[in-house]
């Protein structure tokens, strides 16, 4: 590594451009580029042949479908895909790693559930439609709920209507059903609503009370149904009766001393860049480890971008059943695309590979880089619970909203979500920490990101630091001390239901 490019492994053939790079500028003593290279694209090392494995953090990212010269900029049009890796026999529980970094602190402040399970990083009431169809009644309702109630109940932060597309003309019996179920199933119950249940329905909708709620949720004082209301003015009154009910609870809750197993923190890579896996990833990877140390619950997400680094993750599984589990997601992922006519590649996106990725192999090396060194105790299905503590592999689809929904659906309380492109992601459940990969992010978007890992590249800072820095900025914002900036800004994405089933 030196001030112009990043080598990450003495192995590698290529190098990325920690700054634009002009065509006849020296490089190194022994190294000129032959092309305008920009930021964060690759170099070539050495003259690579035709057919040639094409080498970044020791692992083929591809192959060169032509000679390449040394200095050459490698783009995305000169690399072939590689075979991915197979998900039959995954050698598992060879690279458990226990001597992991020590937390500075091991408590929070948070909101203890009724119920028990994690704890609350904010007090919200969350009002679960079961069907799109009651939206527009219930965000009329919220809106004046905020302005009218909310000033009353000084220790509730917010009112969040649990909006989405799921409920009426779906396959509810069809055997994917039961995934966008279990999310919506879990979401009712996050552990940022304090054990109150809060439900409008529509009346004749597929996804009925009785499939969302148990028997003994069921109840008058959970449940409205719209139809049995007299008029527009009788919907609103009854959601703003009841929440006036559920407020008067949720005001009485107060933070407390918790332990860091009451956190449950979810990690996000966002809109990737080369530098992804050099700063931003490395950096969450390593405040993972750390609350892992001190007993917390992290998960880390997205099939197609661990996919190809799932050999990589089954050393780290700590059982044979763990592995399995994490195969039989990938192959049922896998399975997903294929009935879809489509493959692998079409993941990464248009602003990742304009940040210098090639494919999806580079892109998963990054990706994988945010879940540390801690051992994998546990994976999960979309929007399942954990039941463990430790590093968590939770499957769900790469798209940034999907995977967000499906993470809140499993309890998560603090969302970290890294980012080499600028993306605006923010959710009204929880709060949102951005981590740059680029220190030109952070400066196009100082009222934005949160932390900027791109110190890292420039020899300003090294991962343990930022890594360091996201560690505090977690317990922190968990405890209510610091506000994100997409909290401050209201920044909140719509929640995405993932739903294989089909639509009838």
């Amino acid at each position: 590594m030196n001030n112009l490019i990043v080598k990450l492994n003495s192995h590698d053939n290529v190098a990325i451009a920690v700054k634009p790079l002009t065509k006849g500028e020296t490089v190194t003593e022994s190294l000129t580029a032959l092309d305008d290279i920009p930021q964060a694209h690759k170099i070539a090392l050495c003259d690579i042949k035709k057919g040639a494995e094409i080498l970044r953090y020791n692992t083929v990212i591809g192959y060169a479908n032509k000679d390449i010269k040394k200095g050459q900029w490698i783009n995305q049009y000169m690399v072939t895909l590689p075979t991915a890796p197979s998900l039959d026999n995954m050698e598992f529980g060879t690279n458990i790693v226990t001597e992991l970094p020590t937390p500075p602190r091991t408590s929070w402040l948070g909101y203890p559930n009724p119920n028990g399970g994690p704890a609350g990083t904010r007090n919200i009431l969350g009002i679960m439609t079961t069907v799109q169809c009651a939206t527009g009644v219930v965000n009329a309702a919220v809106k004046k709920i905020r302005a009218e109630l909310l000033p009353q109940f000084p220790n509730v932060d917010d009112v969040v209507p649990i909006n989405h597309s799921y409920g009426c003309g779906v396959a509810i019996n069809a055997p994917e059903a039961v995934i966008p179920i279990r999310i919506l199933q879990n979401l009712t119950h996050h552990p940022n609503f304090g054990g109150q249940v809060m439900v409008v329905s529509l009346g004749c909708e597929k996804l009925t009370v009785e499939k969302l709620l148990p028997p003994e949720e069921n109840t008058p004082d959970n449940v409205i149904v719209l139809q049995e209301q007299q008029g527009f003015s009788g919907m609103v009154n009854a959601i703003m009766t009841m929440a006036k009910k559920k407020l008067t609870i949720l005001n009485e809750r107060k933070r407390v001393e918790l332990p860091l197993s009451d956190l449950v923190v979810g990690l996000q890579c966002g809109g990737s860049d080369a530098f992804s896996g050099v700063t931003a990833n490395p950096s969450a990877g390593y405040a993972a480890d750390m609350l892992v140390k001190g007993g917390a619950t992290v998960m880390f997400s997205e099939v197609t971008e661990a996919r190809d680094g799932v050999h990589l993750l089954a050393k780290r599984c700590v059982s044979k059943e763990v592995c399995q589990k994490l195969a039989s997601e990938m192959k049922w992922y896998d399975h997903y695309l294929s009935e879809a006519h489509v493959d692998r590649d079409a993941n990464p996106a248009p602003g990742n590979k304009k940040g210098g990725l090639a494919n999806i192999v580079e892109k998963a090396m990054g990706s994988i880089a945010k879940s540390g060194t801690s051992p994998i105790v546990e994976v999960l299905s979309p929007g399942e619970k954990p039941t463990k503590h430790g590093l968590i592999y939770a499957a769900t689809p790469a798209n940034d909203f999907a995977c967000g929904t499906c993470q809140l659906a499993s309890g998560m309380n603090v969302h970290v979500f890294m980012t080499g492109r600028g993306s605006t992601y923010g959710l009204a459940l929880v709060p949102v920490i951005k981590v740059s990969s680029r220190t030109e992010l952070k400066e196009q978007l100082p009222d934005i990101i949160d932390v900027n890992a791109g110190t890292i590249a420039t020899h300003d800072s090294t991962i343990e630091k930022v890594g360091l820095e996201i560690f505090n900025l977690i317990l922190d914002t968990a405890s209510g001390k610091k506000k994100t900036f997409a909290e401050q800004w209201k920044i909140e994405n719509d929640l995405c239901v993932f739903n294989p089933a089909p639509l009838t």
